[in-house]
């Protein structure tokens, strides 16, 4: 297993463990966030562009794959039109971590965490985010509007991930 943490900084030595800030998290615990390469893709995005990511796991049904693929990728990244242009500006750096320390937070996000200060093992630069999820065989698709697709996923026996939709464009009609 190899573990990741993506980021727009280039030059991170260490990662010193953060209280989370999510509700359903023990706030007396920092921690450091790393991820698995399954997951990896969801991520491969600029930090707060809004995204409807999704693959297909051992209970996702033909009906979904059929309905929620245009393609033989089993992974999807569905980002805003309003985002392309910067997905083609951004560059990013994928730390990996030795795995050691860490465990398992969130099997269908890929999330792990470890308690302690971690020291990436390497760094690697992304300049063309889209030529990065292609190699990884990952179904890439822009939409005006993404919280259709959203709310149809959550309903699906996809895996599924919901990042940063408070920059997404709002609701209609809500």
């Amino acid at each position: 297993m190899r573990l990741f943490h993506v980021s727009e900084e280039p030059n991170i030595k260490k990662f010193v463990p953060r209280i989370p800030t999510r509700d359903d998290l023990d706030k007396t615990k920092g921690l450091v966030w790393a991820l698995n390469e399954r997951c990896l893709p969801n991520f491969l995005t600029p930090r707060d562009c809004p995204r409807v990511t999704y693959y297909a796991g051992e209970r996702t049904t033909q009906e979904d794959v059929s309905k929620f693929f245009s393609s033989s990728a089993r992974h999807c990244v569905t980002i805003e039109h309003g985002w392309h242009k910067k997905m083609l500006e951004t560059t990013l750096y994928i730390y990996e971590f030795d795995t050691t320390s860490f465990y398992l937070q969130d099997e269908c996000a890929g999330y792990y965490v470890s308690q302690q200060t971690e020291v990436p093992i390497s760094v690697t630069k992304y300049n063309d985010l889209y030529e990065e999820l292609f190699k990884r065989n990952v179904e890439v698709r822009l939409l005006d509007y993404l919280w259709d697709l959203g709310r149809s996923v959550q309903k699906s026996s996809l895996n599924w991930s919901l990042c940063r939709m408070a920059n997404a464009l709002p609701e209609i009609g809500v």
